[in-house]
Formats: structure tokens, C-alpha cells, sequence
């Protein structure tokens, strides 16, 4: 039995190199029927996000799970890439170690930000996909199954999970959903098309947001920003209509001062009603003056905010860590006892069935040879033999046992079968 994994991930690999690596579902899918036929026998998880590639293969013989050189040559092959460009970028796991890497990733103690959310299921699709190419197999569904048990226990027994550290996670988790019971009914209306607002918006979809509408100078990014998240785009002449229209404004212009000052709020304040207006205004430098935080029913809130509550988050995140880490080592020590098990127990189990057969062929002929005993004596010389077993197969079982607490026990296993002439 050996599990193996070969990859890259954001600690060591620039990103240039992990999106030329990286696999859609689709390629997912293809390269994992590639493998199977070059490797009939091996189990294999593809994972690929943003932020890691990492080919999980599984193989019940240590002779037929591919090699480093062989994964690494197959992820050239497959996306066209010179292997020597990203060679030194993998890394590798074994044994365990492959075991504890799943469950720390699964459970997002090893994303770039810990404790966020999607890793989860891009962990799920990479097992589901795999499952349906039937390339996942005994050991991969055994330590994907646990890897996603291990993921809710971590999440549910600690607040690693509860704790957002990223500026845009913050936004929404900490301060507008405090702020709006619900979204889905809430006009959402972005300023500017950057990064900082995309990743915004993409948390208020997965809080329920549906009715958004983003302003940009530049018409086209708006139109590409809106498609993008099911929204409709704005002429930048018409922000007034949308700041009166709106309940939640993000803003992440570069403009060098306020796109809307404080005459500019006053002069459309009447006609919002005083209804309540949530503003994340993430631009550096400010695009909101900070006095319509003083006006009826706004909330404003200011980067400087937002890294404050990141940072409260972080050391709260960083308590729970050691949990966390303990959660993971004990599933981990808990897998690989029962991976061992799964190693030793059969070989076990038959060398005893054939010496217990032996022992009754051997008791057998002895009370032919002694029809006179009585049945206390026999019980007696049964008893003697029953010890006498046992006690020799004391010693090696313990030693298969020992071997098996520190890894996966193939050199004594194959041992153990070839001496005492053990068939499969």
C-alpha cells in the first residue's frame, strides 16, 4: 500500500507557474483518463486551484504507483510546458505525511487564507471528478472521505472558520450582513472595477447579494465587472441616481479625492428617505468624505476599519490554531492506525489460520497415537500447544505490529509473506 502525492502550491511556487499548471474541471477529467492509462493500477485525485496543483495517486504495490520524474514529465506532456520550467517548484509527500497534508488543506489551515471557506468544495469536485473517471479507488476514497469529515470537525469544534482575515471577507462577514439581515433584497452598487471590489462583490454573491450595479470611467470594465457577477452596468453621469438608489456602496476607485463629498451626499439625502445606506469605502485615498459617516443612517466604514477588524480577526484565528493542528493530528494518527490494520490484519489473520492448522493436524496425530488419554489430559495438552503457539508467534507479530505504528509496513510484510509462504 503507498499513498503519494507530487505538487505546488502558493508557499513555493510563483503564480505564474501554478496557472500554467493548473487544470479546469474539464482538463481534470482528461488528464486523469491519460493516467489511467498509463498507470492501469494506480488510484488518482487531481486538485487544482488558484492557489495549488497537487496530483494525489494511491497504489495497493509500491512497484506501480508513478514515480516523481514520471508525474512531473506527465504534467509537461499534458500542458505543454518544458519540465525543467517548474521541476524544482514541486514538492513531494509520502506515507502519513500525504494523510496530514489532505486534511490541513481540506480544512483550510493551509490556504493563503486560513479559514476560508472554498477550499472545501474544490476538494469535494476534485474526489467527485475523479470518482466518476473511476480513477479514485480503496485508499483514495478512504482518505478523501476522512479528509472532508476532518474539514467539518475542524470547522465546527473551533472558530477558525468564523474568523475572516481578508479585507473584502471582513466587508461582508463582520460588517454588512451586521448590518442588513439579508442581501437578496438589498441594491448593491459598486465604484470601480479593480481587484479589491471584484473580490468584494464576490463574497456579497455568496451572502445572497442578486441586484448589482457597477460604475466605472471606463464604461467597458463596468460591462465586463457586471457581466461577470449577473449585474448591469451604469454611466459614471449617473451616480447620483444610483448613490439615491442604493443600499450597500463599495468603492474602490483611484481617484486622488472624493468622488462624493459631503455637499454631494446633502444635495440627494432628501430623496433616499433616510434609508439605511452601508458604505465600504476600500479606496486609499478615501472616495467618501469621511463626514457622510456623521449623516443619518449611513454606516461608513474606511479601509483603516477593515484592517483594524482583520487584524482583531487574525489574533482570535491564531488562538484556535493549536486545536485546529491537534484536530488534524489526531485524525491523522487515527487513519493511519486503521491504514496499518487494513496492511497487517489479513497477513496476521492467515499466519494464525495456518498455524492453528497445523497445531490441530499435529494434536490430531498425537491422540491417534494416545486413544487411552483422558479428556482433562487432552484439554491439558491442547492448552500446552494453544501456549506454545502463541508464544512463538509472539515475537515476529509484535515486530510486524511495531513496524506498522511507524509507517506502512512493506518490507516486513513482504517478508512475513514470502517466510511463512503466505498467498494473497
Amino acid at each position: 500500500m503507498k499513498l503519494h502525492l507530487l505538487g505546488c502550491n502558493h508557499h513555493n511556487t510563483p503564480v505564474a507557474v501554478r496557472e500554467r499548471l493548473a487544470f479546469s474541471p474539464e482538463q481534470a477529467s482528461d488528464a486523469l483518463g491519460r493516467l489511467k492509462l498509463l498507470f492501469p493500477t494506480t488510484e488518482a485525485v487531481i486538485l487544482s486551484t488558484c492557489n495549488r496543483v497537487e496530483i494525489y495517486t494511491a497504489c495497493e504495490s509500491t512497484g506501480e504507483v508513478p514515480s516523481h520524474q514520471q508525474l512531473a514529465e506527465f504534467l509537461a506532456d499534458f500542458h505543454g510546458i518544458d519540465p525543467f520550467r517548474f521541476f524544482d517548484d514541486l514538492f513531494e509527500r509520502t506515507g502519513e505525511d500525504v494523510v496530514r497534508h489532505l486534511f490541513t488543506v481540506a480544512a483550510s489551515l493551509d490556504s493563503m487564507v486560513v479559514g476560508e471557506p472554498q477550499i472545501l468544495s474544490q476538494v469535494k469536485q476534485a474526489y467527485q471528478i475523479a470518482t466518476d473517471c473511476e480513477t479514485a479507488g480503496p485508499l483514495t476514497h478512504a482518505v478523501f472521505q476522512t479528509a472532508i469529515k476532518v474539514a467539518r470537525r475542524v470547522a465546527s469544534e473551533t472558530a477558525i472558520h468564523q474568523r475572516r482575515v481578508s479585507i473584502p471577507s471582513v466587508a461582508v462577514s463582520d460588517f454588512a450582513t451586521q448590518i442588513f439581515e439579508r442581501l437578496d433584497d438589498k441594491h448593491v452598487l459598486v465604484l470601480g472595477a479593480g481587484e479589491m471590489g471584484e473580490e468584494t462583490l464576490r463574497y456579497l454573491r455568496d451572502a445572497g447579494a442578486r441586484d448589482i450595479v457597477v460604475i466605472n470611467r471606463t464604461r467597458a470594465r463596468a460591462e465586463a465587472l457586471a457581466e461577470k457577477f449577473q449585474g448591469r452596468p451604469a454611466d459614471w453621469e449617473q451616480l447620483d441616481e444610483e448613490l439615491i438608489a442604493a443600499d450597500l456602496i463599495v468603492s474602490t476607485t483611484g481617484a486622488s479625492r472624493p468622488v462624493v463629498t459631503l455637499k454631494r451626499y446633502q444635495r440627494i439625502e432628501a430623496r433616499r428617505y433616510q434609508r439605511p445606506l452601508f458604505v465600504l469605502d476600500l479606496a486609499v485615498p478615501r472616495d467618501f468624505e469621511p463626514a457622510i459617516g456623521d449623516c443619518l443612517g449611513v454606516y461608513l466604514y474606511g479601509i483603516d476599519d477593515l484592517e483594524a477588524a482583520c487584524e482583531e480577526n487574525r489574533r482570535q484565528r491564531d488562538r484556535e490554531l493549536p486545536a485546529a493542528l491537534r484536530i488534524i493530528e489526531q485524525e491523522t494518527e487515527q487513519f493511519m492506525g486503521d491504514l496499518y490494520h487494513r496492511a497487517t490484519g489479513p497477513v496476521i489473520k492467515r499466519l494464525k489460520q495456518n498455524w492453528h492448522h497445523i497445531k490441530q493436524e499435529e494434536l490430531r496425530r498425537l491422540f491417534n497415537k494416545l486413544p487411552q488419554l483422558e479428556d482433562r489430559a487432552r484439554g491439558e495438552i491442547e492448552q500446552s500447544f494453544d501456549r506454545l503457539v502463541n508464544k512463538l508467534l509472539h515475537p515476529p507479530l509484535e515486530s510486524l505490529r511495531d513496524e506498522a505504528r511507524e509507517g506502512v509496513p512493506h518490507p516486513l510484510l513482504d517478508a512475513f509473506k514470502r517466510l511463512f509462504q503466505l498467498k494473497d
